[in-house]
């Protein structure tokens, strides 16, 4: 193997190298020395942050209509096979700790052609996650313009497709401006946010078993507990957990990242899961199926008017509205970096990467993530665009499974993880199976968008970078 990336692309550009020295202290990098500052609660505030986001709000109505209760189980599930892709992402990330997370570790494990794949999926699967994420706040700031009595009008759909563009363009815009303006917003909405949930769930918690009030019927429409429900509605909710990895991509600042990046991974992903778990019950509880169809959307502020009335709705109204602003601004910042990673591999054009002189932020970038954006968020298609965000992370997580395996037989001779996945080849291997399996509970239009951006960009390493080597190359 090559000890750094070679061969060009079409226009003749190489990939940029990039030396790292790793001490106990700091991550040195050609472009900056990282410190080791986080710790174990940095690290599960990052991952608790980057998940606890507009799935909380958006998701109990359309998956609580798709199984009632047993929606709860889809949450379960879809949890499960985000912990089994969290072990081997840790183990790759302790030896990798460079930004990029796992379109990094795929292309150094798998080559330049699945390298691409995911790179170009990982920029479209978040555009996709983004667009979902700002038709939710569309629908919560309708509800919050009837909340004071505003009407609008005959086409509360038009609305809420103005909404979520005009939301889109002003969190580029955010974002082109400065990092640290939209990471002061982000940590300000995550702590708030986080403060109610837990106050909320743990009131309608009580409220539901009866604890502290009449305990509600539930409705009379059976729950759906059987596999093919179960399944499907966990490939539709999958989107909740795409955050988890996001951990991976600080592995260069955390101390002692053997033990405590692991540990916030992992702990991470099983808070959110309780969360969720609890979220959808308490959802279930309150009301049936055909209840929770119909609201739709934006159920949970029905649920909060029905637990504690009118303030209720209230805090659910605010709570979603920050929940989507969140997971949106977070996902433009994230699509912006998964470009500007391609396009220093050269998997893209170099122009791509370039850094605005004024504000010191990928500004093409940031134009390549919110265009597409604004678009698919005018479509107003709500499990359409969750589903094929969660496909298209899928598959990325599947491959980042494979990766480790492929590297572990290899065996090269920088590969020094100061963290193993226990069990040998076990893990990963049932982490691929379960992420690829749950793609073949989605709904067929969701597959058959995914599919078509897996092959456009498979085309596009033929077409523009079949010549450049990534595999092994550090």
């Amino acid at each position: 193997m090559s000890t750094g990336p070679s061969g060009t692309n079409l226009e003749g550009e190489a990939p940029v190298a990039e030396s790292v020295v790793e001490t106990d202290e700091a991550t040195i990098t050609d472009d900056a020395e990282l410190e080791r500052t986080l710790g174990i609660v940095g690290g599960l505030a990052i991952g608790i942050g980057t998940m606890i986001g507009a799935g909380i709000f958006v998701f109990p109505g359309l998956a609580g209509a798709e199984g009632g209760t047993a929606a709860t189980a889809s949450f379960a599930v879809s949890g499960v096979v985000a912990l089994l892709v969290a072990l081997p992402t840790s183990e790759l990330a302790t030896a990798m700790p460079k930004s990029g997370g796992g379109y990094y570790f795929i292309s150094r494990g798998l080559g330049t052609l699945a390298g691409t794949v995911v790179g170009l999926s990982l920029w479209l699967g978040l555009v996709f996650a983004t667009a979902f994420y700002l038709v939710g706040l569309g629908f919560y700031a309708l509800d919050a313009l009837a909340l004071v009595g505003i009407g609008v009008g005959a086409n509360p759909g038009g609305i809420v497709s103005a909404l979520a563009v005009v939301a889109g363009i002003g969190f580029t815009v955010l974002n082109v401006t400065g990092t640290e303006n939209a990471a002061k917003l982000q940590n300000g909405i995550v702590a708030l946010l986080l403060s109610m949930l837990v106050a909320f769930l743990a009131l309608g918690l009580f409220d539901v078993l009866g604890v502290t009030g009449a305990a509600p019927s539930g409705g009379t429409e059976a729950d759906r507990w059987a596999a093919l429900p179960i399944l499907s509605t966990a490939a539709l909710v999958f989107t909740s957990y795409l955050g988890f990895a996001q951990v991976a991509t600080v592995a260069g600042e955390i101390k002692r990242p053997g033990r405590n990046l692991p540990l916030a991974m992992i702990g991470s992903v099983l808070i959110v899961t309780v969360m969720y778990v609890v979220t959808i019950f308490v959802a279930t509880s309150v009301f049936d199926r055909t209840q929770l169809g119909t609201f739709g959307e934006t159920a949970m502020v029905e649920i909060g008017r029905e637990l504690l009335g009118l303030p209720g709705a209230f805090v659910i109204v605010v709570g979603g509205l920050l929940a989507t602003m969140s997971s949106a601004n977070a996902s433009i910042l994230s699509t912006s970096r998964a470009i500007y990673g391609v396009s220093k591999d050269a998997l893209l054009p170099r122009w791509a990467s370039r850094i605005n002189l004024r504000y010191g932020t990928p500004h093409v970038a940031l134009g390549m993530a919110g265009g597409p954006v604004i678009v698919l968020a005018a479509t107003r298609e709500v499990q359409l665009l969750a589903e094929v965000a969660s496909f298209l992370h899928l598959i990325m997580y599947g491959l980042i499974c494979v990766a480790l395996v492929a590297i572990r037989r290899d065996e090269p001779e920088w590969y020094e993880p100061e963290f193993r996945v226990p069990g040998g080849p076990v893990i990963p291997v049932v982490g691929a199976v379960a992420s690829f399996g749950l793609i073949a509970f989605m709904d067929p239009a969701s597959i058959v968008v995914g599919g078509f951006v897996i092959l456009a960009t498979a085309g596009w390493y033929l077409y523009y970078a079949r010549d450049v080597t990534l595999r092994g190359a550090l």
